[in-house]
Protein backbone atom coordinates (compact mmCIF):
# COMPACT_ATOMS: atom_id res chain seq x y z
CA UNK A 1 0.00 0.00 0.00
CA UNK A 2 1.31 3.42 -0.95
CA UNK A 3 0.63 6.54 1.08
CA UNK A 4 0.14 9.71 -0.97
CA UNK A 5 0.15 13.10 0.68
CA UNK A 6 -0.86 16.17 -1.31
CA UNK A 7 0.32 19.54 -0.06
CA UNK A 8 -0.73 22.80 -1.71
CA UNK A 9 1.76 25.60 -1.16
CA UNK A 10 2.35 29.28 -1.81
CA UNK A 11 5.42 31.11 -0.50
CA UNK A 12 6.09 28.47 2.14
CA UNK A 13 9.33 29.33 3.87
CA UNK A 14 9.15 26.51 6.40
CA UNK A 15 8.19 23.76 4.00
CA UNK A 16 11.45 21.89 4.55
CA UNK A 17 10.55 21.32 8.21
CA UNK A 18 7.23 19.80 7.19
CA UNK A 19 8.89 17.54 4.65
CA UNK A 20 11.52 16.40 7.13
CA UNK A 21 8.84 15.52 9.62
CA UNK A 22 6.79 13.55 7.08
CA UNK A 23 9.82 11.67 5.82
CA UNK A 24 10.80 10.67 9.35
CA UNK A 25 7.33 9.54 10.40
CA UNK A 26 6.24 7.53 7.38
CA UNK A 27 7.74 4.43 5.78
CA UNK A 28 10.23 5.38 3.10
CA UNK A 29 9.27 2.96 0.37
CA UNK A 30 5.52 3.45 0.72
CA UNK A 31 5.41 7.22 0.64
CA UNK A 32 4.91 9.78 -2.07
CA UNK A 33 4.56 13.46 -1.34
CA UNK A 34 2.92 15.56 -4.02
CA UNK A 35 3.42 19.29 -3.63
CA UNK A 36 1.50 21.73 -5.79
CA UNK A 37 3.10 25.15 -5.89
CA UNK A 38 0.63 27.92 -6.71
CA UNK A 39 3.15 30.19 -8.46
CA UNK A 40 5.07 31.24 -5.38
CA UNK A 41 6.86 34.54 -5.69
CA UNK A 42 9.70 33.60 -3.35
CA UNK A 43 12.16 30.69 -3.75
CA UNK A 44 9.69 28.00 -2.70
CA UNK A 45 9.62 26.27 -6.08
CA UNK A 46 13.40 26.30 -6.45
CA UNK A 47 13.81 24.86 -2.94
CA UNK A 48 11.35 22.10 -3.77
CA UNK A 49 13.24 21.19 -6.92
CA UNK A 50 16.46 20.93 -4.91
CA UNK A 51 14.79 18.66 -2.37
CA UNK A 52 13.28 16.56 -5.15
CA UNK A 53 16.76 15.84 -6.53
CA UNK A 54 17.65 14.28 -3.18
CA UNK A 55 14.40 12.39 -2.62
CA UNK A 56 12.57 10.88 -5.58
CA UNK A 57 9.45 10.29 -3.49
CA UNK A 58 8.74 13.99 -3.78
CA UNK A 59 6.66 15.03 -6.77
CA UNK A 60 6.61 18.76 -7.46
CA UNK A 61 3.91 20.31 -9.61
CA UNK A 62 3.49 23.99 -10.39
CA UNK A 63 0.38 25.80 -11.53
CA UNK A 64 0.80 27.87 -14.68
CA UNK A 65 -1.21 30.67 -13.10
CA UNK A 66 -1.89 31.55 -9.50
CA UNK A 67 -5.35 30.25 -8.62
CA UNK A 68 -6.30 33.54 -6.91
CA UNK A 69 -5.35 35.78 -9.81
CA UNK A 70 -8.04 36.39 -12.37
Amino acid sequence: MKISIIIPTYNSKKLDRLLDSLQEQLPKRNLEIIIVDDCSTDRTYEKLMEIQKLDKRLIVLRNEKNSKRR
